[in-house]
């Protein structure tokens, strides 16, 4: 059996009872988290210790997708049961040294060092070359967004994840995509606030549904939502491009093959 649990899929604000962007992959035995936004880390220690990750792989470095590493941190430098050893964290070019200056800007330069030393091992990704991490092929694909951001596939003989992050709809992730067993899409705008620009960096649900039929995917998750936008619009939209189960982000959500 293999799950993704949302650890939360609101959008650039939080909605009630939930966090933002964050995602637990559990493919066979390996355990991988897909960014970890504000309001993630609790339930991610709902669903397994700290411990047990074989490594957090960060998209792209907006707020709403980063923000419970400084959490993580400060929270492990002083913890009264420390990490056995340092969680592996992946980021995108140029990641390590941000974070690093984010961290400093909280607290004296040796704690913010203890980061890197004590809490997570860090790795900046080279997003053009594919990684294995506990048995686990990650390949990137970049999105169309504000800021650098990565679309991430994680595939392995428990089933295959694909992770879009955040991107407008003239990204090219069909093949990032392909044969899917669970697609997470973000699907951030109602219909009515989407352009024809070509550097929209954000989907709707039906750009996320055209996605997954596109790729042949077999599941859809729609996340990045506002709390205040109605529940029933975008499963709607998505239906009418993607015959296979779609399901809003909810924070606990579990979906499993």
């Amino acid at each position: 059996m293999s799950d993704v649990i949302v650890l939360g899929g609101a959008s650039a604000a939080p909605n009630p009872g939930q966090g933002y962007s964050g995602y637990l992959v559990r493919l066979g035995d390996a355990r991988i988290v897909l960014d970890l936004g504000p309001g993630t880390l609790p339930e991610l220690r709902r669903h397994t210790r700290l411990e047990q990750l074989d490594a957090i792989v960060i998209s792209h470095l907006h707020v709403d997708h980063i923000l419970d590493l400084v959490a993580l941190w400060w929270g492990w430098l002083y913890h009264p049961v420390p990490l056995p050893k340092p969680i592996p964290l992946y980021l995108p070019p140029g990641g390590p040294e941000r974070l690093r200056r984010i961290l400093a800007s909280f607290a004296r330069k040796d704690e913010a060092d203890r980061f890197f030393t004590e809490i997570c091992a860090v790795t900046e990704y080279d997003p053009d070359q594919t990684r294995s991490i506990a048995g686990i092929t990650i390949r990137f694909a970049p999105t169309v967004h504000f800021v650098p951001c990565w679309a991430i596939r994680l595939e392995s003989s428990d089933g295959v994840v694909a992770y879009t992050a955040d991107t407008g709809p003239s990204a090219d992730l069909v093949p990032l995509a392909c044969d899917a067993d669970l697609l997470i899409a973000e699907a951030m705008l109602e219909p009515d606030l989407a352009d024809d620009a070509p550097d929209r960096g954000s989907s709707t649900a039906a750009e996320a549904a055209q996605l997954a039929h596109n790729a042949g995917v077999k599941r859809l998750i729609l996340t990045h939502r506002w709390a205040e936008d109605d529940a029933e619009v975008a499963p709607a939209e998505a239906a009418r491009r993607f015959s296979g189960p779609t399901v809003l982000a909810e924070r606990g959500l579990t979906v499993s093959w």
